[in-house]
């Protein structure tokens, strides 16, 4: 089991330097988000550690004022042609490690959740997945295991918080950027 101090650091030294050399790529982004949406970055409120609320922000991927649902639950017609791009690549989860260096994030642990998730909620309340930090990814999103199955995804947050050592971090992080797992998607 890590440490979580030791998590701290590594989530410290890595957003940092993420967000150094990833800055060139997040302005272009930001400038090509304008001209797709006028509104590029996206903000929402999602439940954290204790289940305290705190902003997540991303790039946006979806047409503004979408309504606030999970994913699976989304309008696959909302989605920009640049968003599709962002979603694919992963990209729009680079302002995250803003959140990550803040502190509300990890790089990783559970997917924050919508406080209107419920469901979700409830399971990882019995579970004590609200314990951890939520991540940016995690042992869900590496096995394909989105929201739309709240119970199982619980259950594998909860198994990922207990089995978390400096291994598992690295290779979540090395499983998302060379692109296993899909995580949590919009249904087509």
């Amino acid at each position: 089991m890590m440490k979580p101090g030791l998590l701290r650091i590594f989530d410290i030294v890595l957003s940092t330097l993420g967000l150094l050399f990833a800055s060139p790529v997040i302005l272009l982004i930001l400038l090509m988000g304008v001209v797709d949406t006028g509104r590029p970055i996206f903000c929402q409120e999602r439940l954290g550690r204790n289940q305290i609320p705190f902003i997540l922000f991303k790039l946006r991927t979806m047409i503004p004022n979408t309504p606030s649902v999970a994913t699976h639950l989304a309008n696959s017609q909302a989605i920009t042609r640049l968003g599709h791009f962002l979603r694919r690549t992963k990209l729009d989860e680079l302002p995250q490690l803003w959140n990550v260096l803040k502190g509300d994030m990890s790089l990783v642990g559970p997917r924050p959740g919508l406080l209107n998730q419920v469901e979700l909620t409830a399971a990882r309340e019995r579970l004590d997945v609200f314990a951890a930090r939520p991540g940016i990814t995690g042992l869900a999103q590496v096995s394909e295991i989105d929201m739309s199955t709240p119970e199982l995804l619980a259950q594998t947050d909860a198994q990922m918080i207990a089995d978390m050592s400096v291994r598992n971090y690295f290779k979540y992080i090395l499983l998302t950027v060379v692109g296993t797992g899909r995580g949590d998607r919009i249904k087509l």
